[in-house]
């Protein structure tokens, strides 16, 4: 059986962990707010048109944040468009997705849903189509209390009080020729800058979120962070990142070790950010929000046959990536590189939350069920929350197509509020069992109160409506012999280990 080694000590700490980085997206995009959160006259909606049933998982899930309403949707959104009465709402052509969004849902109704959710909002701004006079607007609307025009039309909405909204991103993958109102560097730096300065100027109490690159592989990257950065970086509070990841050509070994690559880019945009803040002698510090991840690959293609048989439709079944068993092992590994860069990563959301690329799935009119992916990340956020310690983990290592040393085991470690050691591990090895053996140095004596498996002999199953539980998390008797733990071949592990005083 194969050996590693996981050391570590509460005095080797890499951050306090953000909850946000648990957060999640929803996109005006396919089924994810149509039929995905909202369904009236579905047997779970309650009176304002909310599935139930979604909401009971998302609260699962534990989602602190939800970024909203884009997306690529949002650089052609006009926020008005969402308000006031349902019946006089324009029906909009939405450029991005070639749909029809009929703006039921809107800013009201979003934020009433995130409430229910135990969630917050992340609000984008339209800095494509938009202006910052129109970012500054939404926040007057969203935050000011009463006594001026925009305040009072919320009000007059029927929302009293304000609806609280504190993070927004200026934007959205605003290099991407595929985006409404693409820009350069340079255009788009001058405008979130003034938008940032209005929007603060309005509520100070904000955090702001500038687009960094809309991918590593783009021919901007590098240069757009920096131009962006000497513009704004004492107007914001962090730089997005986005990525995803896929195995189209059936290679796991490969397709597990993709996270290195994950490592490497939020290292690379920090090392960005820090160049920033030194050119401009700051003492004001950006963080990184990693506000799109996951992966993505599974419904390529299809939807040119969807837009044939349904053109400009509403509530399209869009993106509907399907997965499976694999496909949770390397969520569990991005969550483990996020805990690992907590001290720079303090916001990550999931893309998305349902229907599209999404954790949670529905039928219209029928049943709510969790993905496999749905599991690693409802338990590191249930036990990811604390300080996120340095592990030193000692593993045999080998190359894929792409990637060289790759480790067999990858891990992270928390230590939470109540002193107890969450320790997330991944046995990449496909066939092989891991024993680890266990150091945790200045925690004495330790007892494994817990351990959960997330496993299948099948790296291709997946979970359905008709079988919900194919693929789920199982809690296996903890048993730790001289400090040593086994990890099965090609799993997901949550450690619980309690120092005995």
């Amino acid at each position: 059986m194969k050996q590693a080694k996981l050391i570590l000590d509460r005095d080797y700490q890499i951050g306090t962990i953000d909850p946000r980085i648990y957060g999640s997206f929803i996109e005006h995009l396919g089924r994810a707010v149509y039929t995905g959160i909202y369904e009236p006259g579905h047997p779970t909606a309650d009176g304002e048109g909310f599935r139930g049933d979604v909401i009971d998982l998302v609260k699962t899930l534990n989602v602190p944040v939800v970024r909203y309403p884009g997306g690529n949707f949002v650089s052609g959104f006009d926020w008005r468009d969402s308000i006031g009465p349902k019946e006089t709402r324009p029906r909009r052509m939405d450029l991005a997705w070639k749909t029809t969004e009929p703006n039921t849902v809107g800013l009201h109704e979003f934020c009433a849903w995130a409430k229910k959710a135990d969630s917050s909002v992340m609000y984008a701004v339209n800095l494509g189509t938009g202006t910052p006079v129109s970012a500054r607007d939404v926040v007057e609307y969203a935050n000011h209390p009463g006594g001026t025009e925009l305040s009072d039309l919320r009000r007059k909405n029927g929302s009293a009080d304000p609806l609280g909204i504190k993070l927004f991103c200026l934007g959205n993958e605003m290099d991407g020729p595929w985006q409404m109102g693409a820009k350069t560097a340079n255009e788009y730096a001058r405008c979130a800058h003034e938008a940032a300065k209005l929007m603060k100027w309005t509520d100070p109490t904000i955090e702001l979120v500038a687009c960094g690159s809309s991918s590593l592989w783009m021919p901007t990257f590098g240069d757009w962070e920096r131009t962006v950065l000497d513009e704004c970086y004492d107007n914001v509070d962090y730089l997005s990142l986005h990525r995803y990841y896929g195995n189209p050509h059936n290679d796991t070994p490969d397709f597990l070790a993709s996270t290195m690559d994950l490592d490497d880019f939020i290292k690379t945009v920090a090392c960005i950010v820090r160049g920033a803040k030194g050119k401009k002698h700051s003492h004001h510090t950006v963080n990184l929000s990693l506000d799109e991840w996951n992966v993505w690959y599974h419904s390529g293609g299809q939807d040119q046959e969807i837009y044939k048989n349904n053109p400009w439709g509403t509530a399209l079944h869009l993106l509907e990536d399907i997965y499976n068993f694999e496909d949770a092992l390397l969520v569990g590994l991005m969550l483990i590189t996020i805990l690992k860069n907590a001290d720079t990563v303090k916001i990550a959301c999931m893309a998305q939350l349902v229907n599209v690329i999404a954790p949670i799935m529905t039928r219209e009119g029928g049943g709510a069920w969790a993905q496999t992916i749905f599991y690693p990340l409802m338990q590191a956020s249930k036990w990811g929350r604390g300080v996120s310690l340095a592990p030193i983990v000692s593993c045999e290592k080998s190359d894929t197509a792409h990637y060289t040393d790759v480790p067999m085991v990858d891990a992270a470690a928390v230590e939470r509020e109540d002193g107890t050691i969450a320790v997330f591990a991944v046995n990449r090895d496909l066939s092989e069992d891991v024993v680890l053996s266990c150091d945790l140095r200045a925690f004495g004596d330790v007892t494994l109160v817990g351990h959960s498996v997330l496993h299948h002999d099948d790296m291709k199953a997946t979970n359905t409506e008709n079988c919900p539980n194919n693929v789920i998390p199982v809690d296996i008797t903890p048993v730790m012999e001289d400090g040593c733990v086994r990890l099965p071949a090609a799993s997901w592990n949550v450690l619980l280990l309690k120092p005995n005083k």
